[in-house]
């Protein structure tokens, strides 16, 4: 069945003092979307982000999500941190602490949690972290949603969990034949149109062409796109743009949520 409204979302706040990855603005890509993913400090970001980035969603409408990621500035949370799984829990909820204050500081809620990079996809193969981090939001966020793939056992834990679940399509990742994204730690360039025209198919047919070459089905409720893709903000410009032109609303997570409800 064709979706007819769809989260648009994107990781902000990806920097760190005065170095920046992303060639767009945060501004700029916030007012692109529906969702924002705020950078915790771990991977990318600091206070002073952290309250910029959440004080321009709230101005706009976007709704405010955590971005945990591995404790990895150098690397940019795409390398994976070997630590047991209360180590890592542990970071998550620090880092979801922090940006919950600085939402309530600007009159606003978390939304949502997204782990980062790779720390997000250690989960969605990790089944005993996956499961800790799902008990953790029951306990210290019960209201919030969390991020993650169809795909995944994250996914499989927080629905048997009963914790609100969004699942992604990612505009600027290829699939395998898996379901999964192919992992990469450096992009390239990609086209504006054609990755617009692989999210409208997404959204009108659910399907995906993988790198096998093959058509799978992709169940989502959001759209993500990076920040730091080269060309981010034409990608998003041209992602919204083919949504808007099929009739396919762009709302919050939090609002599809409480509509399926």
């Amino acid at each position: 069945m064709a979706l007819q409204s769809v989260d648009l979302n994107c990781d902000l706040g990806e920097a760190f003092g005065f170095w920046r990855i992303s060639e767009a603005t945060d501004e700029e890509l916030m007012d692109l979307i529906s969702s924002a993913n705020v950078a915790t400090g771990f991977h990318a970001g600091d206070p002073n982000l952290m309250d910029k980035v959440v004080k321009g969603a709230v101005e706009r409408g976007v709704a405010i999500g955590a971005h945990p990621g591995f404790r990895d500035l150098q690397g940019f949370g795409r390398r994976v941190i070997q630590a047991n799984p209360d180590e890592l829990v542990n970071d998550i909820v620090y880092q979801v602490g922090a940006l919950r204050e600085f939402a309530r500081r600007h009159g606003t809620k978390l939304q949502h949690v997204k782990p980062h990079g790779a720390l997000y996809m250690e989960a969605a193969t990790n089944a005993e972290l996956s499961e800790r981090l799902v008990d953790a939001l029951l306990k210290c966020s019960p209201d919030t949603a969390l991020f993650c793939m169809h795909v995944s056992e994250t996914y499989r834990i927080a629905k048997a969990a009963g914790i609100a679940v969004v699942r992604e399509f990612y505009a600027d990742r290829d699939y395998s034949d898996s379901g999964s994204i192919v992992f990469t730690r450096r992009m390239r360039a990609l086209n504006p149109q054609e990755v617009a025209d692989k999210c409208v198919r997404a959204c009108l047919e659910g399907k995906v062409r993988t790198v096998e070459g093959n058509d799978i089905d992709i169940p989502f409720e959001s759209i993500c796109f990076h920040s730091d893709t080269p060309g981010a903000h034409e990608i998003g410009k041209a992602v919204r743009a083919g949504l808007v032109e099929n009739g396919i609303r762009i709302l919050p997570a939090g609002e599809l949520l409480a509509r399926a409800a």
